[in-house]
Parts: structure tokens; sequence; C-alpha cells
């Protein structure tokens, strides 16, 4: 699938939902968070070298983000894999579980990938803002983790 354009309705969801606010067994749906931004970041794995350091960027720069919007961070690793990577590194933000791929689908960040000659499918590290209008209103493409929370906040 092909990610969705700018200015349009940011694909709703409905998945499950570890850290934040959010306990063990929670659900989030994207429409449900009206009047308020959201930073839906995709990123690839849990507690992996360059996920660690986004996610980590975020954490660190958290009191200037989290005036600004709700930020959500999306994987396909499991809910169990989620809280230990929120409890290990200490994250204030929730990660959704997307063990299906529906998220990941309906946003075109599961793509073909390629490492040491061999393909696979796999979660693009991009960054969906959007509006208190539901729509999106800036995407972020093949993110480096370093300069993911000067991005966002740039856009924000």
């Amino acid at each position: 699938m092909s990610k969705p354009a700018l200015n349009s309705i940011a694909p709703d969801f409905t998945a499950r939902v570890i850290g934040g606010s959010y306990k063990d067994g929670d659900t989030v749906t994207l429409s449900e968070l009206k009047e308020q931004a959201v930073v839906l970041y995709f990123y690839p794995k849990d507690d992996t070298p360059g996920c660690t350091k986004q996610a980590c960027g975020l954490r660190d720069g958290w009191k200037a983000i989290s005036n600004k919007a709700l930020v959500f961070g999306v994987s396909t690793d499991p809910v169990k894999s989620h809280a230990k990577f929120v409890k290990k590194y200490e994250l204030p933000f929730p990660l959704i579980a997307d063990e299906d791929q529906k998220i990941v689908n309906a946003y075109g960040v599961w793509v073909e990938k390629s490492m040491c000659g061999k393909t696979y499918l796999g979660t693009e590290r991009s960054t969906f803002i959007i509006g208190k209008d539901g729509k999106i209103a800036a995407i972020l493409e093949k993110v480096k983790p370093e300069a993911h929370l000067e991005a966002v906040l740039a856009l924000l």
C-alpha cells in the first residue's frame, strides 16, 4: 500500500498499547484522539541500536514535545516486547503493538528492505504528524534516529 497523502484523513485504527498512561491490555483508537496533534512514529524493532536511539531522543526531549502533541511509537513487536522496552529505557510515551501489520500497511510503511544481500519485509522508519483535525500534516520518511526529535519539533 502507498502512504496516505498530505492533508488526507489519517487512517484510523484501534490497537493494543502499553506505556505512558496506558496499562497492559489497553487499546487506543486514533479517531478518539480528536483535538490533539499526534506524532505517530513507525520504527522497525524494539531494543535495537537505531530504534533505541530514536526512542531515547524523544524521551530526552519529552518536555519540549509533550506539550505540543501526543506521541505514539508503532512497531510490529508484541506488547510484551514493548513493555520491556518502555521499562528498560524509561520511555514516557506509549508504544502500539501492530502484530497483524494492519497499521504499517495502512500507512504504507511495510516495505521490502534488504540487508547483506537478502530481501525481506519490514517497517520503514517514518513519522506522520497528524493535526488536530485528524489530517496528515507532515510525513518524515526514512528518518535518521539521531535527527528525529529536531525534525518533529520543527514541524509541530
